[in-house]
């Protein structure tokens, strides 16, 4: 293998949300990466728009969800309204569950924010080194590490790092992925679409009426930001390049007189749907769109990222700080890829019945107007409401120890409910006024009891371990008696559940050996 010009631990390979996420989560754990990013800067376009309740949780964990709130949309923006154009009244409207207001199953709420505001936020999160204008263009896998050839386009100069693991979170064209030769399954490219970001007066229309996104039958209207800005969203015209793009803004906006139309900039993409036939290669992993591509409609894409590199970066540091063994990195795959198909049909669904509802709406009468409501008012209604997909995660691994009996079924789409069972997410419990059972877990597992000193015996230092006090009423709900307890992972959720008294003194050792991965200690 080449010399390198310098080593890490781990290279992150594309500097979005789901990149500087990995970025900061390995930071707190000691973990040393650097990030490369091929453009010159941070997306100036708007793109994502939906911090869901799930990513909130991770941000909060991380010590920025005051400041990703605090540049973020008011929550009763966080609602989606259906209109035929700009200027009518609504014919449905739906919330955001989990952003629009607090819900009882999370210490949080999510919010309507741009990613171009978001970026910014996860980027000073963390001191690591991030290379901005730095392309990989090679990548020779050895028995300890992987070579990474990058080429710095703002000097024109080449050079070589030695990584211990890469993470590519470099996106749906992801180079990582194509350098690897894995395969994609899904619908594929869904068509080309493009974003016009714009000024113009909307108040008139929205400012009693506000909402993260108006769904028309001429494209999608989003306001980008608390001060101003709006984004249409709008499948690619033919001639693209010759469009009249503050035309066809104004003529989607409805017919009549309107507001000045100031178009700000334009970017043609191509919605894509697949998911990865794997994640992982040697010691190559692959998250966020590099590993699924998810349609934007249902603001799932983004979130689903967010969620893979927190369930990977505790699994590399484990392994790279020697408590856990490489096998632990296979349960990364196991677990996230089956959500990524739940979320893919999700969001296809999604997009094919916006498709239908625009086709439906575009050439329906107005005499039609209050029968066609009707009919697709239900489908509205459940647009946004994904707490089971967001919370009720159910990942079945090898890192996670069962309880005797059938392994639960995931959540419905639609509907979350809180259990402690494992290999779901830890049931958000308020432990203090302002201190959830979520804000127990961190950079090390968390050993939930009523009796700890019934368990503190059983600690040992090879793992990195926390063992708090679960008052009796929480304990109760989540299934234990007296000397019960909760082993919960570094991600929150549930790795193993006894549910009265260990069953030997060495019951909790031999469950974080096997969840680990690692050898007998």
């Amino acid at each position: 293998m080449p010399a390198a010009d310098a080593e890490v631990a781990v290279l992150i390979v594309g500097g979005g949300p789901v990149g500087l996420t990995a970025r900061a989560l390995l930071e707190r754990w000691g973990v040393r990466t650097l990030l490369v990013e091929k453009h010159r800067e941070l997306s100036p376009f708007p793109r994502s728009r939906l911090v869901n309740v799930r990513s909130m949780e991770i941000f909060r964990q991380l010590g920025i969800a005051a400041r990703v709130r605090a540049r973020a949309f008011a929550p009763e923006y966080g609602r989606i309204r259906f209109r035929d154009t700009m200027r009518d009244r609504d014919f449905a409207t739906a919330a955001m569950v989990g952003v629009n207001a607090p819900v009882p199953e999370s210490p949080v709420t999510g919010a309507v924010t741009s990613q171009d505001r978001l970026e910014p936020t996860l980027l000073s999160a963390a001191d690591a080194q991030v290379r901005f204008g730095v392309e990989l263009i090679g990548l020779a896998e050895g028995p300890e590490s992987v070579a990474a050839l990058l080429v710095d386009h703002r000097r024109g100069e080449e050079s070589r790092v030695r990584a211990r693991y890469v993470l590519a979170a470099d996106g749906a064209d992801s180079t990582v992925r194509q350098r690897l030769g894995i395969d994609t399954a899904g619908p594929g490219a869904m068509g080309g679409f493009t974003t016009v970001v714009f000024d113009a007066d909307l108040d008139r229309w929205c400012a009693h009426r506000p909402a993260g996104v108006y769904f028309t039958a001429h494209g999608l209207f989003a306001p980008l930001y608390p001060e101003g800005g709006w984004a249409w969203f709008v499948p690619t015209p033919e001639d693209a390049a010759g469009a009249d793009w503050p035309g066809l803004v104004s003529h989607a906006l409805g017919p009549g007189g309107g507001p000045q139309v100031e178009v700000v900039r334009v970017q043609h993409w191509v919605m894509n749907a697949f998911v990865a036939e794997r994640f992982r290669r040697g010691r190559i992993l692959l998250a966020g769109d590099a590993a699924h591509a998810i349609p934007i409609v249902g603001g799932l894409g983004m979130n689903a990222g967010i969620a893979d590199v927190h369930n990977l970066c505790w699994k590399l540091a484990g392994v790279l700080q020697g408590w856990a063994g490489s096998a632990l990195l296979d349960t990364y795959e196991s677990e996230r890829r089956p959500v990524a198909h739940r979320t893919l049909g999700q969001a296809v669904a999604n997009a094919r019945l916006m498709l239908q509802v625009q086709n439906r709406r575009r050439g329906r009468p107005r005499s039609g107007e209050a029968a066609s409501a009707r009919i697709e008012l239900p489908w509205s209604e459940r647009y946004f409401a994904q707490l089971g997909l967001v919370l009720g995660v159910t990942y079945r691994s090898d890192a996670v120890l069962a309880d005797h009996g059938t392994p639960p079924e995931p959540s419905d789409g639609t509907d979350y409910v809180p259990t402690a069972e494992p290999g779901r997410r830890m049931p958000h419990l308020w432990l203090t006024h302002d201190r959830s059972t979520l804000d127990a877990v961190g950079e090390r597992f968390t050993l939930l009891t009523p009796e700890p000193a019934h368990w503190e015996q059983q600690a040992t230092a090879a793992w990195p371990l926390h063992i708090e006090a679960l008052p009796g009423a929480h304990a109760e709900l989540c299934g234990l008696q007296s000397h019960g307890a909760l082993l919960i992972r570094p991600d929150g959720h549930i790795g193993a559940r006894w549910r009265d008294r260990s069953p030997s003194d060495s019951a909790l050792q031999h469950a974080l050996t096997a969840i680990t991965r690692s050898a007998p200690r």
